[in-house]
């Protein structure tokens, strides 16, 4: 459950779902006209109650090495803290790889030497056919790193 102002940033990493419950909708009308449909009670159903002590995600926050956020049975997340060059090997994975670049910038070149430069607020899919990368920071940058682990049905 979610609802953002529009000062705020956030990268929504999920699995697919052609499912969502509507609890509040802010009073928005669908292309129709009318108000959209509510879901409240689908949606009680659906919520995780548990309480825990601390929600946050505690990580290492170590500059140019790899730091796994969250890796789930449907796709694998991780943080990069960049100050000088990394190489990535995505050849044990079948997916594509999405980055998003949330602070500063860089240069990401594949073993074809294509290359891209991506900025903050930035974001780029590398193919699953592509199975290196290198990412040079400007000075620095943070990017997050996802990808899925394996196909569903």
């Amino acid at each position: 459950m979610h609802a953002a102002k529009a000062v705020a940033f956030f990268i929504e990493i999920q699995q697919t779902s052609d499912l969502t419950y509507r609890i509040y909708d802010y009073d928005r009308v669908g292309a129709d006209g009318k108000k959209r449909e509510l879901h409240t009670e689908l949606a009680k159903d659906a919520i995780d109650y548990t309480i825990h002590k601390d929600y946050r995600t505690v990580y290492d926050r170590e500059e140019n090495k790899p730091e796994v956020l969250e890796s789930t049975r449907y796709f694998t997340t991780v943080l990069l803290k960049l100050t000088k060059n990394i190489f990535r090997d995505f050849s044990k994975i079948d997916s594509f790889v999405i980055y998003v670049c949330f602070e500063g910038s860089c240069k990401i070149t594949d073993e074809h030497e294509n290359t891209v430069e991506v900025k903050q607020g930035e974001s780029i899919i590398i193919p699953a056919i592509i199975k290196t990368v290198s990412i040079q920071p400007q000075i620095k940058v943070r990017l997050l790193e996802t990808y899925v682990l394996k196909q569903f049905e």
